[in-house]
């Protein structure tokens, strides 16, 4: 964030229409005890384990794929309550997953033929 002349305080950005960008939620750096993953590393170590293709698996490698996860599961569930809030819903449901799947081209491989 860009701080504002002199004060020393930051101040939101404005975005392309001339309003006030909201501030984008920064990683932790080094906060004790701050998790890097919200999925349980565990857990995606257990998952990639189990494909009889995969033989060994780092603990960077791990790392990656319960991010990917993440990112892919809010991008999925980002389109969808778009999809709901056409809806004049707030409550996300399978029919919406089902429209933000036909309408973004990235989900095309989740299509069932």
């Amino acid at each position: 964030m860009a701080a504002a002349a002199g004060s020393g305080t930051p101040r939101e950005e404005e975005g392309p229409s001339g309003e006030a960008a909201a501030p984008q939620p920064q990683a932790p750096t080094s906060a004790p005890g701050a998790r890097l993953s919200r999925l349980p590393l565990a857990r995606v170590k257990a998952l990639v384990k189990a494909d009889p293709d995969v033989t060994l698996a780092g603990q960077e490698a791990i790392f990656i794929l319960a991010r990917a996860a993440e990112l892919f599961v809010e991008t999925i569930a980002k389109d969808a309550y778009c999809c709901a809030q056409q809806g004049k819903r707030k409550t996300l449901q399978r029919r919406d997953l089902d429209n933000a799947i036909e309408a973004v081209d990235e989900f095309a491989f989740l299509e069932v033929p």
